[in-house]
């Protein structure tokens, strides 16, 4: 056997070149792998992992496979090359997306998962893997750290996995907050008439020794009418909603989301579309044109957090001489519901989830912005607002839109806060 020869740089079996083959590794399952014969004679492999010294006889010929101690292969050399593209998926991506989708059923699942409900979740999810794959994959996490193995108990995942879940491979979350909000939508079960129920929530962190101070603050944004209605709760140290866990000597301050009113609307037979998120001007107090949006579907975080992060919002100003930015969402529901959708409003006001701030009429512009013939457009108050104000006053805050939902007895108006706080203690 001998190495490959050099090849020049104009030669279709350049380095961009690599040929695809069955490789069987002693008792490694066949995979397939991507070789390519570079020009100083050495070779180019995917998955990285099955790098080592590669020879062959030349085209055609067998390919041998040696990698320290590891048992040798020999395989068949295809003869025709085949280009990787930039976005074929190799096998080394497959391999990061099924772990990372072990990351993330770890992460939903808050308590040990042993290899066999790994495997069933993961076919679920039109994974195809073996109990054997996901054993090998579970052995790497646990060597990078981001799982932790606790024998026969299962896995768990770990603050480093936790943080890995949620930032690896953007690009599949274009679009996710679309899905959430839908889906949310969907799950909730607030009964109007009733009273009960669950409703969508955001949670701010804040630390705990500035939660006299904010009070009155909080209290400005919810008096001059920029909140998502008027009800709010409070969560202790060690309490959880959703994925979020409160953390020691922070207090976790959760506002109503506004995509619950989509879930209201839904609960009587009104389909609604969450169109984008936005920054609107206001003057006088009066609503006057938006000045930057992000539509759901192009983003992978909620479009209010990105603005009162950026420091683009001036609720100070709004609160204190009408003239300022404030978040807010755009809805579309049918044209034919919008005297249903009036009556709610008032419904909603009277429990403390009034979010609308203003209606189009069937097919026109509002505030300059298209609506499709047969739907009328509206704009929701944004429910991060109440804590936008902080940020502004450099009062660093954590927020999670879309954080979880509660039950709407759980929540109180805004002007017990300053007692609640005190409870907290």
């Amino acid at each position: 056997m001998k190495k490959y020869p050099a090849v020049k740089k104009n030669s279709r079996r350049f380095q961009e070149n690599f040929w695809r083959m069955d490789a069987k590794f002693g008792n490694i399952a066949e995979l397939p792998v991507q070789v390519a014969i570079k020009p100083d004679g050495t070779a180019a492999v995917r998955p990285e992992e099955f790098r080592g010294t590669w020879a062959t006889d030349g085209p055609g010929g067998p390919l041998e496979f040696k990698m320290g101690h590891r048992q040798s292969a020999i395989l068949p050399f295809m003869l025709a090359p085949r280009p990787l593209f930039l976005y074929e998926m190799t096998m080394a991506e497959r391999a990061e997306k099924k772990q990372l989708a072990i990351l993330r059923l770890l992460r939903k699942a808050d308590r040990p998962m042993g290899g066999r409900q790994l495997v069933e979740n993961l076919r679920a999810m039109g994974h195809e893997v073996s109990e054997r794959t996901v054993r090998h994959y579970l052995l790497d996490l646990d060597h990078r750290g981001l799982t932790q193995n606790l024998g026969k108990k299962g896995r768990i995942i770990t603050a480093q996995g936790m943080k890995e879940a949620e930032s690896a491979r953007i690009i599949e979350k274009v679009g996710f907050l679309a899905a959430k909000i839908d889906q949310m939508t969907y799950r909730m079960t607030f009964d109007l008439y009733k009273r009960t129920g669950t409703v969508i929530v955001n949670v701010s962190l804040v630390p705990a020794e500035q939660m006299g101070a904010i009070t009155s603050l909080v209290s400005r944004v919810y008096e001059a009418g920029y909140s998502m209605g008027t009800m709010m709760t409070l969560l202790a140290p060690g309490e959880k909603m959703g994925d979020v866990t409160i953390p020691e000597n922070m207090v976790g301050l959760g506002t109503v989301c506004s995509i619950t009113l989509n879930g209201v609307l839904l609960a009587h037979g009104i389909p609604t579309k969450s169109t984008f998120g936005g920054l609107l001007e206001l003057r006088d107090r009066k609503p006057v044109r938006f000045v930057e949006i992000i539509t759901y579907e192009g983003t992978s975080l909620d479009p209010l957090e990105i603005f009162i992060r950026s420091g683009m919002t001036d609720y100070n100003g709004a609160t204190s001489t009408g003239n300022g930015r404030i978040g807010v969402g755009f809805r579309e529901f049918p044209a034919d519901s919008r005297g249903d959708v009036m009556k709610l409003v008032h419904k909603l006001e009277a429990v403390g989830l009034g979010g609308f701030l203003m209606f189009g009429w069937p097919g026109q512009p509002l505030l300059e912005i298209p609506v499709s013939q047969g739907r009328v457009g509206a704009i929701v108050i944004g429910g991060l607002n109440p804590v936008a104000i902080l940020e502004e006053l450099h009062i660093r805050v954590r927020s999670r839109a879309l954080a979880g939902m509660i039950e709407y007895e759980k929540l109180f108006h805004y002007q017990e806060m300053a007692e609640r706080v005190k409870g907290l203690g």
